[in-house]
C-alpha cells in the first residue's frame, strides 16, 4: 500500500481528499503545517507527497526543498490554488514532480498519482525486463537502482528527471517532441500543460551541464522540442 502525506492546512479539503484517496486504497498521513508535515515525513518514509503551497509558518516551496534534500527520490506533487505560471514554475524549479491546481477533480488526482508511482518504480523490479545499465558517452543510469551517473560521480534526480534521462538515453540523437516526451514520461492521461516538460529539461540541464546556458548534451531543436546528444564517440 503506497503512503502518501497529504499537507493542506484546510481541514475540509484535507479530509476530501483523504477520504477520496483512501478509497482508492493509498495509506494517507495529514499535515495542517509545513513543519508537521516534514516531522510526518521524517517518521513515516512517505512515497508521495501532496503539498500545498499557501501554508501557515513555512511555505509548500520551502518545504518541498527541505523534503527534497532529505528525500531526493520522493515524489512530490504541488496543490495551489493560484493558476499563475509564476506559482507552477517556481514548485517545479524547486524539486516538485508535478502540479495540480485547485480545485480539481479527485478522479484526476489519483491518474498522476499513479503515472508518478510509475515514475517512482512502484511495479517490482525484479520482474522488469531488460538491460539493468544505460550509458551515454560520460553517463550512466542504474534503471534498476534508479541512479545516475557523470564520469562515475552521482547525480540526484528525482523521480520525473530520471525517467526523462532514461528516455533521453533511449533515444539518443533523436529529435524528441515535447508531447512524445509528455507521453512517455507523464503518460497519455497527463491533462496538465506540457510546460511542465519545459521547467522539468531547465532543471535537469542545471544538474547535467556544464553551463546551463549553453547545453552540450541536452540540446533544443527548435520548432520541435528537444534532442539528447550522445558524446560516446566525441573522445
Amino acid at each position: 500500500m503506497t503512503k502518501i502525506l497529504l499537507v493542506e492546512d484546510e481541514v475540509s479539503i484535507r479530509k476530501f481528499i483523504k477520504i477520496n484517496l483512501e478509497r482508492e486504497g493509498f495509506d494517507v498521513f495529514e499535515a495542517g503545517s509545513g513543519e508537521e508535515g516534514l516531522e510526518i515525513a521524517e517518521r513515516e518514509k512517505p512515497a508521495i507527497v501532496l503539498l500545498d503551497i499557501m501554508l501557515p509558518g513555512i511555505d509548500g516551496f520551502e518545504v518541498c526543498d527541505r523534503l527534497r534534500k532529505s528525500f531526493p527520490h520522493l515524489g512530490i506533487i504541488m496543490l495551489t490554488a493560484k493558476a499563475e505560471d509564476y506559482d507552477k514554475i517556481m514548485g517545479l524549479q524547486s524539486g516538485t514532480d508535478d502540479y495540480l491546481t485547485k480545485p480539481f477533480n479527485p478522479t484526476e488526482l489519483t491518474l498522476r498519482i499513479k503515472s508518478l508511482e510509475r515514475r517512482l518504480g512502484g511495479e517490482d523490479r525484479s520482474e522488469k525486463k531488460g538491460e539493468r545499465f544505460l550509458e551515454s558517452g560520460i553517463f550512466k543510469v542504474d534503471v534498476f537502482g534508479h541512479k545516475f551517473y557523470k564520469n562515475g560521480k552521482e547525480i540526484e534526480l528525482t523521480p520525473t528527471e530520471h525517467e526523462i534521462v532514461k528516455f533521453f538515453i533511449t533515444h539518443a540523437n533523436r529529435a524528441l517532441s515535447r508531447d512524445e516526451i509528455l507521453n512517455a514520461v507523464w503518460g497519455e492521461e497527463f491533462l496538465g500543460d506540457s510546460k511542465i516538460v519545459d521547467v522539468n529539461i531547465r532543471r535537469l540541464r542545471s544538474k547535467v551541464e556544464e553551463d546551463a546556458a549553453h547545453p552540450v548534451y541536452i540540446e533544443t531543436v527548435w520548432g520541435v522540442g528537444y534532442r539528447w546528444k550522445n558524446t560516446a564517440n566525441d573522445a
